[in-house]
């Protein structure tokens, strides 16, 4: 399968696997699961989110078919449509989502948040388009940048929004902004996903790793070939 190749036992291989061209002789291939693996989430009566709150919308749609245990970090089914066909899910078996559980090298209360983050970032809900061909359905991946786990998935108010745990936890000051708890929070959290994930020998690397390897592609391709017909954000 895709994602146990990819993973490689934590060595991560850059792996995409592309399903039928789009044609006008039949409806598209499609996964609808914007990422492999997902994280649910819960809406309680007095409007909290338990789990990931951007994926809130999609857990109630599956669960007229799927049901979730209602915890943290419960991990979604994939949803795929073949050609016209109706929408089918499919759990994705324990042994192929290999998780990260998050601690602190310094800061040990960190474990008493509970938190993990799955090691594989597998895209799945955009279409490569090669010289005039579109593939709608091409899940693909490489590995983690640390702050999309850290300061994205953990940190974001719309996503689990633990920075005020994690002051806490670091006995930080909280009743003001100006003591930048916010910011030593969210530093942290970075140094506790990427000690995680090294420790446990899985491929990540920090932004600022990232940001130089990406300038110095750049500057290979200016030279070799007078540009880069990519989208940097990507």
């Amino acid at each position: 399968p895709h994602g146990e190749y990819a993973t490689n036992n934590g060595n991560f291989r850059s792996t995409i696997t592309v399903f039928p061209k789009r044609s006008s002789r039949r409806e598209d291939f499609r996964v609808w699961n914007n990422q492999v693996i997902l994280y649910a989430g819960y809406r309680q009566p007095d409007g909290r989110v338990i789990g990931d709150p951007i994926k809130v919308e999609f857990t109630e749609i599956e669960a007229t078919r799927w049901q979730g245990k209602g915890g943290m970090f419960d991990v979604l089914p994939i949803v795929v449509s073949v050609a016209g066909e109706d929408p089918e899910e499919f759990d994705i078996p324990g042994k192929l989502v290999s998780e990260v559980q998050i601690n602190h090298p310094k800061y040990t209360r960190f474990e008493e948040l509970g938190l993990k983050w799955f090691a594989f970032p597998g895209v799945s809900k955009m279409v490569l388009d090669c010289g005039g061909l579109e593939f709608p359905a091409v899940p693909f991946n490489g590995w983690y940048l640390s702050t999309e786990v850290g300061a994205r998935n953990f940190c974001d108010v719309a996503r689990y929004n633990i920075t005020e745990k994690v002051a806490l936890k670091m006995g930080l000051d909280v009743r003001k902004s100006s003591s930048l708890w916010r910011d030593r929070a969210l530093v942290e959290v970075n140094v506790a996903v990427l000690h995680s994930y090294q420790s446990t020998g899985v491929t990540i690397t920090d932004h600022h790793a990232a940001s130089e390897s990406f300038m110095k592609h750049l500057e290979n391709e200016q030279r070799l070939r007078g540009g880069c017909p990519a989208d940097w954000v990507w």
